[in-house]
């Protein structure tokens, strides 16, 4: 890894375990040095990611030198004996990738000593991979290795895919995609991969009628799951008014399920309702100032963009610019996001910039307009989304109160 004047880009080691962090009756063990997971364990907390049980073996010289790998074998042990989790999954480190430590040989070997538990060993332990590919890679191998045949449940019902501690306000986003699926289409929630949910849950996804994909990283996932199970999906986040209406129309569509209009109808007119005095202030102010009529996002390439839509279409900002935060999502519209352009970013005291917690610092600008990890604060399942209705009438609200602090 080079050398990095802001935080440095996730590993896919860091990835996989944001992945694994929210999945009950599960434990992760990772086979490397002690502080790794200790230090995992406390911003875990601070997202909000309870779940999964997380421990680090600790790895010394003579383990390095000599390739022992016995006090894995004591670790599972002792968890398998003191937790009740049946799944543990393995996770290597930086020291044992460069050593060339295969943990799907040792798997497969300690195997047959744990008859009643599944051993699941991950591939994306050093820094060859980016975050976001470990996200996608241990996505599609959780579903690979856990979830059953079965028949689709008697009840409608569907999946979330890619709610994963790594995006900020992960679960109050997902809580408001399940609301409004399950109120406008009489459907419920099976499994949400990964936040809040159980190891029995990913066993049974294939029971699922549809599948709603709210990342680009879980499409592979979801293409495993329609070939296998024949389960549609689609792909995308809502964001704003209108785009949160013409996301419920495609699904309505692409999955041919009858829709509460009256439910549709309601929600729309009372987040227009609400945002539609927000609008004129912002209209007003936009006008009489040209230069502040810019709105920059820095964050994951799916979340940016759908804000920047929404900010164009209801609230008239001139100007969306849009940087992504890794360099394998890095395109012309989304450009990736490098020390220097986070430095030149902060400089910029014009228009309105929304980011992780790093760059609002460096910038000076207030924790409401954070839309990205990683940070040093508290959050909880209970704050306001940025999807949906409901994160299309927080936006407008944190937009219009950054408007009345400046005018």
């Amino acid at each position: 890894m080079g050398l990095y004047k802001t935080t440095p880009p996730l590993s896919g080691r860091m990835g996989a375990l944001w992945c694994l962090s929210g999945i009950a009756n599960s434990a992760v063990v990772e086979y490397g040095c002690m502080g790794h997971m200790a230090y995992g364990r406390t911003f875990l907390n601070r997202m909000g990611a309870f779940g999964s049980k997380l421990y680090s073996t600790h790895i010394g010289e003579t383990e390095i030198a000599m390739g022992d790998t016995s006090r894995l074998t004591k670790v599972i042990r002792q968890i398998l004996d003191t937790e009740d989790v049946k799944t543990i999954f393995l996770l290597p480190s930086s020291v044992p990738e460069i050593t060339g430590i295969d943990l799907a040989a040792i798997a497969q070997e300690l195997s047959p000593q744990f008859p009643d538990s599944s051993l699941i060993p991950l591939s994306v332990g050093g820094f060859d991979l980016c975050g976001h590919k470990g996200i996608e890679l241990t996505l599609l191998q959780l579903v690979k290795t856990l979830s059953k045949r079965t028949a689709p449940t008697p009840s409608l019902t569907f999946n979330i895919i890619g709610s994963c501690a790594d995006m900020y306000n992960f679960l109050p986003d997902a809580a408001e995609i399940e609301r409004l699926v399950s109120n406008t289409f009489s459907a419920s929630l099976l499994c949400a991969m990964t936040s809040g949910t159980h190891v029995s849950e990913i066993e049974a996804m294939g029971g699922a009628h549809f599948n709603l994909v709210i990342r680009r990283e879980g499409e592979a996932t979801a293409l495993y799951l329609k070939e296998r199970f024949g389960t549609p999906y689609v792909m995308a986040r809502p964001y704003g008014i209108d785009g949160t209406l013409d996301w419920l129309t495609q699904l309505e569509k692409e999955f041919n399920l009858p829709a509460n209009k009256e439910f549709v109808q309601q929600e729309y007119k009372k987040a227009a309702e609400q945002i539609t005095v927000m609008q004129t202030i912002a209209a007003r102010f936009l006008r009489a100032h040209k230069a502040e009529s810019k709105l920059t996002l820095a964050g994951h390439a799916d979340v940016t963009s759908g804000i920047a839509r929404y900010g164009r279409s209801a609230f008239g900002f001139d100007q969306t610019i849009c940087f992504c935060d890794c360099s394998c999502m890095n395109s012309h519209d989304n450009p990736y996001t490098t020390d220097e352009i986070k430095l030149e970013l902060a400089k910029d005291s014009k228009g309105f910039l929304m980011g992780n917690d790093e760059l609002l610092r460096m910038s000076k600008r207030k924790p409401n307009l954070q839309i990205a990890s990683p940070d040093n604060l508290w959050h909880h399942a209970y704050e306001p989304p940025l999807v949906g209705y409901r994160g299309a009438v927080h936006l407008a609200t944190v937009w219009a109160n950054e408007i009345m602090q400046r005018d």
